[in-house]
């Protein structure tokens, strides 16, 4: 059996584009993953990020929601640090009962910006040490019993809107694994950490209501298209692009300078953060993610896409889906 794949939407906004088409493609992907087979599709919280348009995460869900019927949504994640317990159990609270057995929750604690972005989120600095305190207070407004006297989540409350702990480092994994919560790493953009965090979070599992076995899901790059050639194009000038944005912060530079930037310590260092990526046709792309799977000790693996235009992006999805998903099950 293949392992499960997802879509980890980054809900870009391409060169000449507005987060009004994003959107749109954002539901056109959806629904491409619910016919295709893929178990669900996540959002980010990112702010200040003029090609990412998925800030009020909790909002594109619904809109998602209301444009398709049975695939899985949620966040991956809502930075939990930003945000009071109670706002978004309320808000995922209300998904989930627009929306029965459909609403995930995953849950980071970086701040998903820069210091000062962070500022003007009114988000004080030291919120993250509260963040293993604030998903049980959490948890506890989604299950019915409030940790805080007098105060629950309406609508939430008894929903029990599934719990997942985002990581791209050890704290996340063992967090998962004290609370006894699924496990998400981040390795399409930090590598560095999947297999200790991953080894670390099945080593010291503890069974929980939610979940009596460790369960883990991987992140990993995927640019698929008809021929290698055209994938390894389409790789490459998501590369590129990924690397001025986080580089040049707003400038433009010359096809010669960004191959500068591209040769800089700074441009290989943002070049290893994508280490696992599948690049190829359907046939290489499924079985660098079979690969990858064993490699992360994954249940379950989610997919990113760098590609910029939104037809490619989808066909990308399309082909893996229909080579990783169709072709094993057939």
């Amino acid at each position: 059996m293949a392992v499960p794949l997802s879509v980890l939407d980054l809900a870009q906004v391409g060169v000449g584009e507005t987060p009004r088409s994003s959107f749109d493609a954002s539901v056109a992907l959806a629904r491409l993953a619910e016919e295709s087979g893929y178990r669900r599709v996540w959002y980010a919280e990112h702010h200040n990020m003029p090609s990412i348009a998925s800030s009020a995460t909790s909002v594109l869900i619904a809109h998602v929601a209301a444009h398709t019927s049975s695939i899985r949504l949620g966040s991956g994640g809502v930075m939990l640090p930003n945000h009071s317990p109670l706002t978004i159990a309320e808000q995922f609270g209300t998904l989930a009962t627009l929306h029965p057995d459909r609403i995930d929750l995953g849950l980071g604690r970086a701040p998903g910006s820069d210091q000062t972005t962070m500022r003007a989120l009114r988000r004080d600095p030291s919120s993250a040490d509260s963040f293993p305190q604030d998903v049980l207070e959490l948890q506890g407004y989604l299950s019915g019993s409030s940790r805080v006297p007098g105060v629950q989540a309406v609508p939430g409350a008894g929903t029990d809107v599934p719990l997942y702990i985002l990581g791209s480092s050890l704290f996340g994994a063992q967090l998962a694994a004290h609370l006894g919560l699924p496990y998400a790493n981040a390795s399409h953009f930090s590598p560095d950490s999947l297999e200790e965090a991953v080894a670390v979070y099945r080593d010291t599992f503890e069974p929980s209501a939610q979940l009596a076995e460790p369960y883990v899901i991987a992140a990993v790059n995927a640019t698929v298209a008809p021929t290698s050639a055209r994938a390894h194009e389409l790789f490459t000038a998501g590369l590129r692009r990924r690397v001025v944005q986080m580089v040049g912060r707003g400038r433009s530079f010359s096809e010669e300078e960004v191959d500068m930037i591209m040769d800089s310590p700074a441009g290989r260092q943002i070049q290893g953060m994508v280490k696992y990526s599948a690049v190829g046709t359907p046939a290489e792309a499924s079985d660098y993610i079979d690969r990858f799977a064993a490699h992360a000790r994954a249940d379950e693996v989610i997919v990113a896409s760098g590609i910029d235009d939104t037809d490619e992006r989808l066909l990308s999805y399309r082909l893996l889906a229909e080579q990783h998903l169709h072709a094993t099950a057939a």
